[in-house]
């Protein structure tokens, strides 16, 4: 039996449009904005899914032990999750996170602008709606270059192979894609 719906597409992000409005508190006790942003090239913007996610603890690790690679190619990074405050500051510890910004408390209003695929939680130790991972690749002037969004904890683009992609698309300053929806 195939299962229908009457809701088959949902709004998608257009490359080279504008960002959507993004602003979260951080375990470092500030706001931070995407409109406030100045990064060289490029914002990475990763969203995960959080505390009770143990993918999510060896995602962010790994990113943490490449940000230093991020920010000498020009791209300033967050890590964000719509944990509390109390569950992001258990996340960096878990994880033991030493440089990657964490921000905290994104609503589902928020997970739903950026297009985010949102799961209802099936286990005790899952919170009731949470985001399933997803990057963005943001350029200065605020305006969407590059979006990965999974469905899945296991959906995620590998960070070795992003570095090696921004390594040959900034010098040549690489054309945005993903930019016709019609």
């Amino acid at each position: 039996m195939m299962i229908q719906s009457e809701r088959t597409t949902s709004p998608k992000l257009i490359m080279s449009n504008p960002a959507p409005a993004l602003e979260v508190e951080t375990l470092d006790g500030t706001l931070w904005k995407l409109a406030d942003q100045t990064p060289e090239h490029y914002t990475m913007v990763v969203f995960y899914r959080g505390l009770h996610c143990p993918v999510c603890e060896h995602y962010i690790t790994d990113l943490d032990q490449k940000l230093n690679a991020f920010q000498q190619l020009g791209v300033n990074v967050i890590a964000i999750s719509g944990d509390t405050r109390e569950q992001a500051e258990k996340f960096k510890e878990k994880s033991q996170i030493q440089n990657v910004t964490i921000g905290y408390g994104l609503t589902a209003g928020d997970m739903r602008r950026w297009g985010l695929y949102l799961s209802q939680g099936h286990f005790n130790h899952e919170p009731a709606l949470f985001s399933e991972p997803a990057l963005f690749l943001i350029k200065p002037d605020g305006r969407l270059y590059f979006a990965n969004m999974g469905t899945h904890p296991f959906s995620r683009v590998s960070f070795d192979f992003l570095l090696q992609g921004l390594e040959y698309i900034i010098p040549r300053n690489y054309p945005f894609r993903g930019t016709i929806w019609e």
